[in-house]
């Protein structure tokens, strides 16, 4: 009997949220890679809800050439038979639409029942966290690969983690990382807005991430050695002459989530129908996957770059838990954020003129034998992930990598589900694709303490 033929689909890829701010330079990045000999993406389409504005965005994007002529599909997160008829014809949907607590679900929803694959650039906890409790099994079951997080959340700080954890060799052990987010610009730094947006929303339902944990069974967790850290609200890191503020960052969130993954499957996850050479690479590269604990902090120059964020964290903490308040938070950002976020998003020299800096800083043993009891670790190994703009450069980049892999590499992924990027993405050659399109990862520094 004859094997079944692959079904056709119109496009490789679909970007929905074309018509949005960050949408426009998902597309600009796509079109580096349209049709290039050595890349699977041949075929792509944009939709949304406005195609004129989608038109003009596309313009923009192929500036200064003639825009190449791309298919536009009128959908909307409230006209569910368009998302059904859009994810029929791709392969890929690449969701830019938040905030995703908001919009997201349909999409996913559309996704699942068609088979369709899915990624996004969603940083938002609940979010993710549900629909991987709700979706997991009928994604599974359907075969379509469902991760969000695919942008500056959470990709940095997933292949960051891996990228610093396997610069711990046996004997050695890892205890902890604190990752440094710093961002620099010679102008002036605009953040995303929908960042803003979503950390406003996250804070006025946080109670409904606590009940969803509180109603799901609890994931494995990895076996870390040495004593639980918990390091202070506000720290001087004298060795990167930075002060430092933690965060309540997704990015943590999602690394955990990767962890306990890894816990649950240690040789990573089988491809569908993988090669023997990556069925080798991901059976090598996952055991050398050391877990710790993981926490995210944002670090500025001078202390007043931490009074900045504390500013804006305490307008957001006090006033998005009423309706009045968010009206206020979502109407004047610049005000409430300082200046740090703003609803026109910002100038293309704002957005060329920044870049991040992620710092790695692990702490652990020389030996793993060292780390009983109470012992203070005695190694420290520093290690930086360092790109462009994180919200309308890096996360473009991050996103079309990503779908360059899932499009010429979806054997080598599992079948279906819903995942965090690292342990999707982990054994793959993302790390080099990012640091071929900008995005770079160093070794920076390793030294010893005298054991007390």
């Amino acid at each position: 009997m004859a094997a079944e033929a692959p079904p056709a689909f119109d496009f490789d890829l679909v970007i929905f949220g074309a018509s949005g701010f960050t949408g426009k330079y998902v597309i600009r990045e796509a079109l580096k890679f349209l049709s290039s000999p050595s890349c699977p993406l041949k075929s792509l389409a944009l939709a949304g809800r406005n195609p004129s504005k989608i038109s003009e965005y596309l313009a923009w994007a192929a500036s200064p050439c003639t825009p190449p002529s791309i298919p536009i599909v009128p959908a909307d997160v409230s006209d569910f038979p368009s998302l059904l008829g859009l994810c029929r014809r791709t392969r890929l949907i690449l969701n830019c639409v938040g905030p995703f607590r908001l919009y997201g679900e349909p999409v996913v929803a559309a996704c699942v029942e068609t088979g369709t694959d899915y990624l996004d650039i969603c940083g938002e906890p609940e979010f993710m966290e549900r629909i991987e409790m709700e979706y997991y099994e009928r994604a599974k079951k359907a075969g379509a690969l469902v991760v969000s997080a695919c942008g500056f959340d959470s990709v940095p700080a997933e292949m960051g983690f891996l990228f610093h954890s396997r610069h711990w060799e046996k004997p050695a052990t890892l205890n902890r990382v604190e990752a440094y987010v710093v961002l620099e610009s010679e102008t002036s730094i605009v953040g995303n807005i929908g960042t803003y947006e979503s950390a406003v929303l996250g804070v006025a339902n946080a109670s409904n991430l606590h009940e969803l944990r509180k109603s799901r069974p609890r994931r494995a967790r990895p076996k870390i050695p040495g004593p639980h850290f918990k390091g202070g609200l506000i720290e001087r890191q004298k060795s990167l002459g930075l002060w430092a503020l933690k965060l309540p960052s997704a990015d943590a969130i999602v690394v955990r989530r990767t962890l306990a993954a890894l816990t649950e499957n240690p040789k990573g996850l089988q491809g569908v129908d993988e090669t023997e050479e990556h069925k080798h690479k991901r059976q090598q590269f996952w055991p050398s996957i050391q877990p710790a604990h993981f926490g995210v902090k944002i670090g500025c120059k001078s202390p007043l770059g931490v009074v900045r964020v504390m500013v804006t964290g305490f307008f957001i903490g006090l006033l998005a838990m009423w309706a009045f308040g968010r009206r206020l938070l979502l109407s004047f950002p610049g005000l409430f954020s300082l200046g740090w976020f703003r609803k026109r998003g910002p100038t293309e020299e704002e957005v060329h003129s920044a870049t991040f800096k992620m710092w790695f800083v692990g702490r652990g043993y020389s030996d793993a034998r060292l780390a009983e009891g109470a012992a203070k670790p005695d190694t420290e190994i520093v290690t930086r992930v360092s790109g462009p703009e994180v919200g309308y450069l890096t996360t473009p980049i991050i996103l079309i990598q990503c779908a360059v892999i899932l499009l010429g590499q979806r054997r080598n992924l599992p079948n279906g589900g819903v995942y965090p990027p690292g342990i999707v993405f982990g054994a793959t050659n993302l790390q080099e694709r990012l640091q071929a399109n900008g995005v770079c990862f160093d070794f920076v520094s390793k030294r010893s303490f005298l054991r007390v």
